[in-house]
């Protein structure tokens, strides 16, 4: 079975062959492909090992830091629990997004295209790339306190000089995916560390720790807000357009035993990844939590914990813990945004392949995401300096919860279909829980929005026009909100996949060696989606 565009097969048949069994994990001429061999072995498991640690940087994300310092400093260790929950359905969230792309070899943003009417699909593909936009805004903010911390830098240049991550991005370029990959597991394993130093130099109470972790709870004014703010950092909708897409850097034996041991490691590999970004998240939270709540604050340290952000919390742990607290904390910063540049970089790619079947070479597509991200950021941050940066972080990631149904509609719909996953569709028991996971999250963010909406609207003070005006234009968003989420919910699916997966149902064919396999199946059906490579890409 070959690929459209790169010449290469995608998927590999299973055929049963002795010889193949005994060959080496990773072999092919093309760096930028992985071939996992056609054996029951569990040395399979490194050759899945990479795309779970490319999704989990969205989950240790600039975005992610700033929500859990500013819930560390307000609720002390009262919403771990939070990211306790966001964690346990990210692994579920993300293994569906793993299995349609392992399954049908079209990764979710090409199903949308399919599936959808080309209205629907066109404002589907509009809102993932505000998604996109508005996780890179968080990772320019980020990455310019970072540099500040480090050399000194004003926030307003440094976010000026984050465009230049593009020329980082296309020196990794060069070296294929396996590379790509230990430099971003290298990156994480960096950011885990420099946090769990961090802990050791906080010494929060692992009681009290443990007891948020466990215990749910919501007290005090905004406590709702910021846990939304935390699931929206935690659940990005772009990830499951990059996760779906990444396991098809992996050539795969199409057989029933291939598909399920792909689907198997993958969850074990992105469990992994993310227990990894789940204790970053807890040690960020806890930190936060121990130093903003010691005893020994005075009021200038006390007031930065009143409104923490990434910029005052290296101020606050260079005076509470040391100078050395501080350069690991802009070190694990200036890593976070430079890796999330990548993955952001990569699923915006993703995104617009599938959706409106367009490709850009990577700089070109990099340049353009993040001069929409730097446009925002550098206006905010010469206007408001770091505290308004820091606010426009936790918008960003508010605006990421609200569009994440857009994406995780479409997802469960697709893999509890029969039509698309044939045997391999979602189980009774996995549709009830990954549903009931959706509703909660599209209900507290419809909870959330109207709340906040109908308290601006009695407690103004402008004219009653104004506020008539405001009410219609707010009341008919919502509507057309909620119209849309239905829209997506109730809408049967109507386009059959021809599955790549071996099923009962198929027909095998005996070649002149006497060995069983699956008959190919049409080549039009298998979507060569690589990693972006400039020999690979078209230029437009």
């Amino acid at each position: 079975m070959m690929g459209s565009n790169s010449g290469q097969p995608q998927f590999i048949a299973s055929t049963g062959n002795r010889s193949f069994s005994n060959a080496p994990l990773i072999q092919n001429a093309d760096t930028n492909q992985i071939v996992v061999p056609d054996r029951k072995s569990w040395k399979n498991f490194f050759a899945y090992m990479g795309p779970g640690f490319l999704v989990s940087i969205a989950y240790i994300d600039p975005g992610n830091f700033e929500t859990d310092l500013q819930a560390g400093a307000q609720y002390k260790y009262g919403l771990l629990w939070i990211i306790l929950v966001a964690s346990c359905a990210a692994l579920v969230i993300q293994s569906l997004a793993a299995n349609l792309g392992v399954v049908t070899g079209k990764h979710l943003a090409e199903h949308c295209r399919t599936e959808y009417p080309r209205g629907p699909n066109f404002v589907l593909w509009v809102l993932a790339e505000i998604a996109i936009v508005a996780c890179d805004i968080p990772e320019v903010i980020g990455t310019a306190f970072a540099l500040n911390m480090l050399f000194n830098i004003p926030v307003w240049i440094g976010v000026l000089l984050t465009g230049l991550s593009t020329l980082v991005l296309l020196a990794l370029q060069q070296y294929g995916v396996r590379k790509l990959e230990f430099l971003i597991a290298f990156l994480v394993l960096t950011i885990a560390g420099c946090f769990f130093a961090e802990m050791n130099y906080a010494k929060p109470v692992a009681s009290e720790v443990l007891d948020g972790l466990f215990v749910p709870q919501l007290k005090g004014n905004g406590a709702t807000g910021l846990a939304i703010s935390l699931l929206g950092a935690m659940v990005m909708p772009h990830n499951l357009f990059l996760h779906s897409a990444l396991v098809l850097s992996r050539k795969i034996p199409r057989s029933v035993r291939g598909i399920k041991e792909a689907c198997r490691f993958y969850m074990i590999e992105s469990g992994f990844a993310l227990m990894v970004a789940f204790l970053i998240n807890i040690s960020v939270i806890s930190v936060s939590g121990a130093v903003c709540n010691s005893s020994n604050l005075n009021q200038e340290d006390r007031d930065s914990c009143e409104d923490l952000d990434l910029n005052k919390a290296s101020f606050l742990l260079r005076n509470v813990l040391g100078s050395w607290s501080s350069k690991l904390f802009a070190v694990a910063l200036l890593a976070s945004g430079q890796s999330s540049t990548i993955t952001g970089t990569y699923a915006g790619q993703y995104v617009m392949q599938g959706f409106l079947d367009l490709r850009l070479t990577p700089w070109i597509r990099n340049m353009l995401t993040r001069c929409l991200a730097i446009v925002p950021s550098l206006i905010v941050a010469i206007i408001g300096g770091s505290a308004g940066a820091g606010k426009l972080i936790i918008i960003a990631s508010m605006i990421l919860s609200f569009e994440l149904p857009f994406a995780l509609i479409p997802l469960l719909k697709f893999t509890s279909s029969k039509t698309k996953m044939g045997a391999y569709v979602n189980s009774i028991a996995v549709s009830a829980i990954t549903w009931i996971i959706g509703s909660l999250i599209m209900g507290i963010n419809i909870y959330y929005l109207m709340t906040n909406f109908i308290h601006l609207l009695l407690h103004n003070h402008w004219e009653l026009v104004a506020v008539v005006f405001l009410g219609i234009f707010g009341f008919s968003g919502v509507a057309i909100y909620l119209a849309a989420i239905a829209y997506l919910v109730f809408r049967p699916n109507k386009e059959a996949t021809h599955l790549l997966a071996l099923t009962s149902e198929n027909r095998h064919m005996v070649d002149d060696a006497g060995n069983t396999s699956m008959y190919c199946l049409p080549r039009e059906d298998i979507v060569s989606m690589q990693l972006p490579q400039r020999q690979q890409t078209e230029d437009i």
